[in-house]
């Protein structure tokens, strides 16, 4: 199981992504590895084991959000990125910072929700073709319920080349035969009730053919529009809010309408319909709450702009009032969400911050003590860089040749070119504002910008970049400092 993964293993398959920071994957590899080995303990000492929660401490652009990241999907944990600087806005509460809990929560229902609907979609798409061939042949119901392409309403007379489906008045009116054809099914004569369950089997087997994918059925729909209703309400309802919003919400009429539909259409709808119907929403939100709970990763970005610097006037008091509402819930509380109450004892809390203009120690000392590791990330190279663009599994320069690729042209970068690019971009960030790697995609768009243009229409169907290409594009740029920070 992805859970069970050594340290060592971690680190390789983080690996595959980012480029360097093995100090960092080392501490997060072994704080997820942590998780494991608290499973393993016995019962009564489990709960006492809290996560060791990580600083990430680096400019932008070295990978901290990558990490955290690809750790979260290395074992499918609940993953939730927000940024501290967030609770500072006009309007901040102290009840606002439990929102993440809440967030991360609804996320974790929704794909628990996916994956259950997921593993019961044959069985959903069995009850749903049930449900199209009672529409297809409803028997003793006296409505007419195929319609021609065109929108109009069969009335049993058949025919070559009718693409009609319709019944009589009287409750036991059926097909009696049907003849298959491209285009047509003809209806004869009415049928006794021996014979419906062959003719349901026909229709079962043109259903499964595709021969009725683009007839017409009539049936209901949920419409999509929902009535708009506000609930204002202030942060100590806030749960109310929620329920309420629920409630009202059970208490209105379902809002469908009746619709035409081709069949193929009827099957999707009918298939969600009946997956939704399949999946046990109480099971769902128990897994959900626990998954939070055990494997929950909240990823704090920019704690470094709620950092103070000591004089607490003006907006520190804000910054330090942020910090005292987000201790209980790094420290470990309970938060209530619709789902129920959700306990954040051991849930993983990764924080980062280039903490250009503050450092950690800034930080209250109840908050730093509830990050015990920190990790500095080491500000990217040029082997780093020329590294970024070739070797991960998602480089830069992989997602243009896919790209370009669609539109029946090759093209191939030499060494020189991939080392110019790693080169220019290492002098761009000296010489104006280090955005790391992020200034790979900036380079790599204005590199490319013609032949992205003129991609569509152009007869070479190869072209290479080499280090002469890379200077013609983008020198002029790169030497004219004032058009390079704007351009860069």
């Amino acid at each position: 199981m992805l859970n069970d993964l050594k340290p060592r293993e971690i680190v390789e398959k983080l690996d595959r992504y980012i480029i360097g920071q093995k100090n960092a994957k080392k501490s997060v590899a072994i704080a997820l590895r942590n998780r494991w080995r608290r499973r393993q303990v016995p019962e009564d000492l489990r709960d006492e084991i809290a996560p060791k929660n990580i600083i990430l401490i680096g400019s932008t652009g070295v990978g901290k959000t990558e990490i955290a990241r690809r750790l979260a999907n290395l074992t499918n944990s609940p993953f939730y990125k927000v940024e501290a600087s967030k609770f500072t806005e006009v309007g901040y509460v102290g009840r606002d910072v439990e929102s993440m809990i809440r967030d991360l929560v609804e996320l974790t229902v929704n794909n628990v929700k996916a994956k259950q609907q997921e593993s019961v979609q044959e069985k959903a798409a069995t009850i749903a073709e049930e449900r199209v061939l009672d529409l297809l042949l409803p028997g003793s119901e006296p409505k007419p319920t195929v319609f021609a392409p065109n929108g109009s309403e069969g009335n049993g007379s058949g025919g070559s080349g009718s693409d009609v489906i319709s019944y009589g008045n009287s409750g036991s009116d059926v097909m009696d035969s049907i003849q298959e054809s491209e285009n047509s099914i003809d209806i004869v004569t009415p049928p006794s009730d021996k014979n419906i369950s062959s003719t349901r089997e026909k229709l079962r087997k043109m259903l499964r053919a595709g021969k009725l994918d683009k007839r017409l059925v009539d049936m209901d729909v949920p419409s999509r529009s929902m009535p708009m209703i506000e609930i204002f309400t202030n942060t100590g309802m806030e749960e109310m809010g929620i329920n309420m919003k629920d409630m009202l919400g059970s208490m209105m009429p379902k809002n469908t309408k009746r619709r035409k539909v081709k069949v193929s259409e009827a099957m999707k709808i009918l298939c969600q319909e009946e997956a939704a119907h399949l999946v046990d929403m109480e099971k769902v939100t128990t897994e959900a709450v626990e998954l939070v709970e055990q494997s929950g990763i909240i990823f704090l970005d920019e704690i470094d702009k709620i950092a103070t610097k000591g004089g607490g006037q003006g907006p520190e008091v804000s910054r330090e009032g942020v910090q005292r509402d987000l201790l209980p819930i790094v420290e470990g509380s309970s938060v209530p969400t619709k789902y129920g109450i959700v306990k954040t004892d051991h849930i993983l809390f990764i924080a980062s911050g280039a903490f250009h203009t503050s450092k950690p120690s800034d930080l209250i000392p109840e908050l730093q003590g509830r990050f015990p590791i920190r990790v500095e990330l080491h500000s990217l190279g040029k082997d780093e860089f020329a590294r970024i663009l070739t070797e991960p599994r998602n480089a830069l320069i992989l997602q243009y040749i896919a790209l370009l690729r669609t539109e029946g042209v090759d093209i191939e970068f030499t060494d020189d070119a991939i080392d110019r690019i790693a080169s220019i971009a290492v002098d761009v960030n000296d010489r104006t504002e280090n955005i790391g790697a992020r200034r790979l995609h900036t380079l790599m768009e204005k590199l490319l910008e013609d032949v992205l243009f003129e991609a569509p229409d152009t007869t070479d169907e190869k072209i290479i970049v080499d280090a002469a290409f890379v200077d013609k594009q983008l020198m002029d740029i790169v030497k004219d400092e004032d058009l390079s920070r704007y351009i860069l």
